[in-house]
């Protein structure tokens, strides 16, 4: 057991090294310049990547909010169940993003989709129409990439195919996304 965890954690840490600096640094300049515009930002993904975006947008809209003069103006469109299951019951499974997106999102807003395949159809079909509509796409993806690495206006890959090391990543440029702000408010004036 103790060579399994060793290993893991090696591959772990593989994964965190993938990670470029200067792709966070570029993910957390469009936060902030969202943030600055009073832009709507959307985030969401499937099974582990949906509770990371709920993870992300908790912290973004608290934790780093409560450190700078106005709030970040967030959600998570995996959260409201009775959305998720009408939109999937009613239309389709692959419409229960882009079918909150029609209702709330504007031109200029940002989306962030997980997703670590990045092949999700609900993912990707969501990403396209925010595309179409003048909406600022960005892409966490695992090593293979998929469709929403070359779809997103922006992307970053964690050099893994393991969704546990993939969601772990993801979660880490989240956090740094969110400590940025907390632990270093004056960026927003930079």
């Amino acid at each position: 057991m103790q060579a399994f965890i060793s290993e893991y954690l090696n591959a772990q840490k593989k994964a965190l090294d993938s990670i470029a600096p200067e792709a966070v640094t570029k993910l957390i300049h469009l936060f902030k310049d969202a943030w600055r515009a009073d832009k709507q930002i959307f985030v969401f993904g499937n099974g582990g990547s949906a509770a990371n975006a709920s993870h992300f947008v908790t912290d973004l809209g608290k934790g780093a909010s409560d450190k700078l003069p106005k709030r970040f103006r967030c959600l998570s469109l995996n959260d409201n169940m009775s959305w998720l299951t009408a939109l999937g019951n009613d239309y389709a499974y692959d419409e229960v993003y882009v079918g909150q997106l029609r209702n709330y999102a504007q031109p200029g807003d940002l989306v962030m989709a997980m997703s670590v395949s990045g092949n999700s159809p609900n993912v990707i079909k969501a990403i396209a129409w925010a595309k179409e509509n003048n909406i600022y796409t960005i892409g966490l993806t695992g090593s293979q990439k998929g469709q929403l690495a070359g779809l997103a206006d922006f992307s970053i890959t964690v050099d893994s195919a393991h969704f546990g090391r993939v969601e772990d990543a993801h979660m880490g440029i989240c956090h740094l996304v969110c400590y940025a702000f907390m632990e270093n408010p004056e960026i927003v004036n930079n």
